[in-house]
């Protein structure tokens, strides 16, 4: 008995000590809004973002492990990277389910051992049954689990921390040396994690919780060096759920922070993030926002009905003017991105034109119009689940503005809504339709002057792809010359948006 047991503490030691080998993997998206697969080859890159959450994950393993990162979006999975693992790990959305499943079918003919997390897993995990070990909720708090019974030889199948949200203020600077950067549209950072707000439709409370937790100062800036550090000079995604969440650390901490930050280095980054519509409320955060070289956010409108609103618990969004708040943040020098929805129960035929008409007069270039989706475990899913429509035979592919599919039961006649809905994809993406709130835009637009967009080799690729692509092979030409005419007259000094948002249009239509 005593000569098993000083065996076992032998073993149990040599795999404590025994370096592993990580094969890290991100799948392949399906084709989603915000793939842009089609503009990104113009401009010579290969996916519009990284996967931060492993990145992240890979910082916080032992550092005598090996790690290895396999992009889908970017490169080919091996078969002799997976021969090479002791453990492969998979972090993934639901617009992933499908090239996951592929990557798990993949890692098990070899017989590796799976560890899988991320979104996808954290609500749907029953629909893995052969990961080995799956993560539900944040890896802050699951991760140092996995780590201790690995050296203990006792992994378990689930680790959940759904009991509690990790505080993230010890959260590690991401690995960006597992990746090639340049391969990237844009690189990405996390200030918080969490929103406020509880809209029905939305996962996010389910994934992330009301109450926004964030890092500190020093980490936020510990990120910007490192990316700095690996020559990045380009856009930077602030992947927040809401950026805005936590108003007060925001504006006394992390912008002044960051203001300085980039004035010492001569404003290297650009931002882009998403925050909700109550941002123009408060015109200090506006002018921190704008001073830190925030250009873009994205805001959940959802629709100009307040029926819908109410409905959807977007409590935020009513009793306002949404026109002018979308205007008023665009007058300060941000670029409003928005999401629309369309299949609420309180939805009447007029909706469709409603959407159109919003969506023209605000100026509102990148517009994510989709179908409303129950997604797992929102209060929506429940709702639709006690009232007997939910449709368990459709997959839900979170994919809502490209797959015209339904998970539910809806009000409104199906066919009157997928019509309704191509119609407002057809009208608002047409040439002509599109163009024009190009022009809606730079006339509202007011950039402090050093984020008006300086040439840059992809800007030439572009701007080049855009005069033969849009200028000579497309239909829609003559609205393309027009603007390019109108901008140099008028705005001469905002022709790079001019051509960027041209060459987005491409994608758009193809989605229509």
């Amino acid at each position: 008995m005593v000569q098993d047991t000083n065996i076992e503490k032998v073993n149990s030691l040599k795999n404590k000590n025994k370096s592993k080998n990580i094969l890290m993997v991100y799948p392949k998206y399906a084709q989603t809004f915000w793939s842009f697969e089609y503009i990104l080859k113009i401009i010579g890159k290969k996916a519009a973002y990284p996967p931060l959450g492993l990145l992240s994950i890979a910082s916080a393993l032992p550092g005598k492990w090996n790690k290895k990162l396999v992009d889908m979006n970017i490169e080919s999975l091996a078969d002799s990277d997976i021969e090479w693992a002791d453990y492969v790990f998979v972090s993934a959305m639901i617009v992933q389910k499908e090239s996951t499943i592929k990557v798990i079918e993949r890692a098990k003919r070899f017989g590796k051992p799976v560890v899988a997390g991320g979104p996808l897993f954290t609500t749907g995990y029953e629909d893995f049954p052969d990961v080995d070990h799956v993560f539900l909720g944040e890896a802050e708090a699951t991760l140092p689990l996995f780590l201790e019974d690995i050296k203990k030889n006792s992994c378990k199948k689930i680790y959940s921390s759904f009991d509690t949200f990790p505080d993230i203020s010890k959260t590690l600077v991401p690995d960006w040396n597992l990746i090639n950067i340049f391969k990237y549209n844009s690189l990405c950072i996390q200030f918080s994690r969490g929103c406020p707000f509880d809209c029905e439709f939305c996962d996010v409370v389910v994934l992330n919780g009301r109450k926004p937790r964030s890092k500190s100062k020093e980490q936020i800036i510990n990120e910007l060096n490192a990316l700095y550090s690996i020559n990045w000079r380009a856009g930077v995604f602030f992947v927040d759920d809401n950026l805005i969440g936590n108003k007060m650390k925001l504006k006394e901490e992390i912008l002044p922070a960051i203001i300085q930050w980039q004035k010492k280095r001569g404003y290297p980054f650009s931002f882009n993030t998403q925050v909700s519509i109550n941002l123009c409320d408060d015109e200090e955060l506006i002018k921190l926002l704008t001073e830190a070289n925030f250009t873009t956010v994205f805001i959940g409108i959802e629709t100009p009905d307040p029926n819908g609103l109410e409905e959807c618990s977007k409590y935020h969004n009513k009793n306002r003017d949404l026109l002018q708040s979308v205007k008023k943040l665009q007058n300060a020098g941000l670029e409003v991105q928005a999401g629309f929805i369309v299949g609420f129960d309180s939805d009447t035929p007029s909706i469709f034109q409603r959407q159109i008409e919003f969506i023209q007069k605000s100026g509102i270039i990148t517009a994510m119009v989709g179908l409303l989706t129950a997604l797992p475990k929102t209060k929506l899913y429940k709702r639709l689940v006690e009232t007997k429509r939910i449709q368990k035979d459709k997959v839900t592919s979170a994919n809502n503005t490209i797959e015209s599919t339904l998970n539910f039961e809806p009000k409104m006649d199906v066919k009157q809504l997928f019509s309704g809905y191509n119609k407002i994809l057809k009208t608002i993406y047409s040439p002509k339709a599109y163009y024009e709130r190009i022009k809606t835009f730079l006339r509202e637009f007011h950039p402090p002057k050093r984020k008006i967009r300086r040439m840059k080799m992809y800007h030439v690729r572009a701007l080049f792809g855009s005069l033969w692509i849009l200028g000579v092979k497309n239909r829609g030409r003559r609205y393309f010359w027009l603007l390019i005419l109108w901008s140099l007259f008028k705005y001469p000094g905002l022709f790079p948006y001019v051509i960027g948002y041209s060459l987005c249009g491409i994608h758009f239509r193809k989605l229509a």
